[in-house]
């Protein structure tokens, strides 16, 4: 129960926009067909010692359609991937990357979650992930800490 009133204040800090932060090009998938780049990537402030939220958008230009499998990184015990049905949240195994369209990872939606941090990042320091995908290589992304209440000037 804990947990999650401390999720919910993380998911009030709201949504990343493309000022905040890590974008790039994830690169060619190979034979997916798959065409995948991140952007307005943040991690409000943990306020817990031991969790945090992360926010993120998968571009997919591509003709294919691809699958987040699992996101991984060095500062947690484990990195889950959540959606956001109505009020409910519930952790799931993998959500798709449609063809031509976007996974959106934002306050009051699907989000990762960040459990037993080995240690509480701080505003202005980046945490590197590593998303993997069903048919696409894996790829590190820089994703940029922002305050605790951190609200973007432009969302999803």
């Amino acid at each position: 129960m804990a947990a999650g009133m401390v999720f919910g204040a993380l998911a009030l800090a709201g949504c990343g926009g493309p000022d905040s932060g890590a974008s790039g090009t994830l690169g060619a998938s190979g034979s997916s067909g798959a065409e995948l780049s991140v952007s307005s990537a943040y991690m409000p402030q943990p306020v817990s010692a031991s969790m945090a939220a992360g926010f993120l958008t998968i571009a997919n230009t591509g003709a294919a359609k691809d699958e987040l499998t699992a996101v991984t990184s060095d500062i947690a015990g484990s990195v889950t991937v959540h959606e956001t049905v109505g009020t409910s949240m519930q952790e799931v195994t993998s959500l798709d990357v449609p063809a031509h369209g976007r996974l959106v990872f934002e306050s009051g939606g699907n989000h990762l979650m960040f459990e037993k941090l080995k240690h509480r990042p701080t505003q202005g320091q980046k945490v590197a992930v590593v998303l993997h995908f069903a048919e696409s290589g894996p790829v590190t992304v820089e994703i940029p800490v922002k305050s605790a209440t951190y609200n973007p000037k432009t969302g999803h």
